[in-house]
């Protein structure tokens, strides 16, 4: 096992495999576990994954800039281009590739065709008859003056002494779904969407990483719900669980199971609790021990853990379903802890869980209930002036990103609601 690393830069996680949507899918079902077979006999709870959005998703998709256009008959339409190719440093064609770099008349948005039908006399034959003119994208204003632009354009045959130069909003970046373009052409200019996504996961990659664990989420979230009132039950914690799964060609098999256990040998820890013991780290370190009682055993060595008389961390396991589970052999002996394994949770954790999953390289992560206030996953902006979050499932400065969703859940769960100051 190789804990090398824990801060090397790996870059955005393709964790299901190429960004280009090559990967295999695995398709295989819910492998035999004592704790999870009386489940999947039971009516399936229903729900619904929304994937996450990420912070630039949220905050910048709307971002207007302005940008010059012109127009020109269609025959001197290359001539155009080229010469506002030549205008550019570094010689780019379009220096908007979400945008169509010409537009027919016909396919302006209506707003732009009534402005520029009325604007003159050649603008209601341009736009009134069959049409041998075109529009085409000069660039943001920003890149260029008006001046510079009327000075190219008048050098070119075929254009009129009065050169076409108007100012138009634009979308800056580039859109994420093709519902997003068809909106923004109608309103904005001609909008291409490449089936990709600049501002989070491929959307292929959102799709597949769906598709694989649509079938069986709502399990690994009914066990995490029995743990959570179990943990809840016993007066260990709050009732929050966590339940760490591997998928692979074989199928999805239970790794570790936990429950929150702040609350566990010391009860007058206030408001808070120990921090230390909510159940996202639990799980962590308990597959952490499987790797490395596995590693042990291989030398032939025992695992022996120390008795202490106040654990910190109490990430040994304490509840029936933790022991049960800490028992089994980790179906995976190889890679770096957590990598590329799945996390149900019953709640979205907290700012310090969540770069605790991140640290330990999760693959995905779901959660039952948004925690708002107190939530490190998702990017939405807090109630009551709480800012925006963190979005941290997947940021550009970190060195790790993963794939996450919310499982919108039907009456079936009856999950605990937590106080919105609460942290996971």
């Amino acid at each position: 096992m190789n804990y090398d690393g824990m801060d090397q830069d790996f870059g955005p996680s393709c964790s299901m495999g190429s960004c280009d949507g090559s990967s295999p899918k695995f398709t295989a079902g819910v492998l035999p576990n004592p704790l999870i077979d009386d489940i999947k006999s039971l009516e399936p709870k229903k729900g619904v994954l929304i994937p996450l959005k990420t912070t630039q998703e949220v905050r910048q998709d709307h971002t207007i800039v302005y940008a010059y256009i012109t127009r020109a008959p269609t025959k001197s339409a290359n001539e155009v281009i080229s010469a506002l190719r030549d205008m550019r440093p570094d010689g780019s064609a379009n220096p908007l590739p979400h945008l169509r770099r010409c537009a027919k008349p016909a396919d302006l948005p209506a707003h732009l065709k009534t402005e520029f039908m009325n604007d003159t006399p050649e603008g209601r034959q341009i736009h009134t008859a069959k049409s041998n003119w075109i529009y085409i994208i000069v660039s943001e204003v920003t890149d260029i003056t008006r001046d510079e632009l009327a000075q190219t354009l008048s050098a070119i045959d075929g254009l009129d002494n009065d050169i076409f130069i108007k100012t138009i909003p634009i979308p800056l970046l580039a859109p994420t779904s093709q519902i997003q373009a068809a909106m923004w052409s109608s309103q904005f200019w001609p909008t291409v969407y490449r089936k990709n996504n600049p501002l989070g996961p491929h959307p292929s990659m959102v799709a597949r990483g769906t598709d694989e664990i649509k079938d069986d989420a709502a399990i690994w979230m009914t066990l995490a719900q029995r743990v959570a009132n179990e943990a809840r039950d016993r007066g260990i914690g709050e009732a929050i669980g966590a339940v760490v799964v591997q998928r692979d060609e074989n199928g999805a098999q239970l790794v570790a199971v936990a429950g929150d256990a702040r609350w566990h040998q010391d009860p007058q820890l206030g408001d808070v609790g120990n921090p230390m013991a909510h159940c996202v780290l639990r799980a962590i370190s308990m597959v952490a021990q499987k790797l490395v009682r596995h590693e042990r055993h291989g030398m032939e060595l025992d695992l022996e853990l120390p008795t202490l008389e106040f654990d910190a961390f109490h990430d040994g396991p304490i509840l029936g379903a933790e022991k049960a589970c800490f028992t089994q052999e980790h179906p995976n002996k190889d890679g770096y802890l957590c990598h590329g394994l799945e996390l149900y949770m019953t709640h979205e954790p907290c700012v310090a869980c969540s770069m605790a999953i991140l640290h330990a390289r999760m693959g995905k992560v779901v959660f039952c209930n948004h925690m708002p206030r107190t939530g490190g996953l998702s990017s939405d902006d807090r109630p009551d002036g709480g800012g925006r979050g963190l979005g941290l499932f997947w940021r550009r400065e970190l060195n790790w990103s993963l794939l996450a969703w919310e499982l919108e859940q039907d009456k079936t769960f009856d999950l605990a609601t937590l106080g919105p100051t609460t942290h996971v």
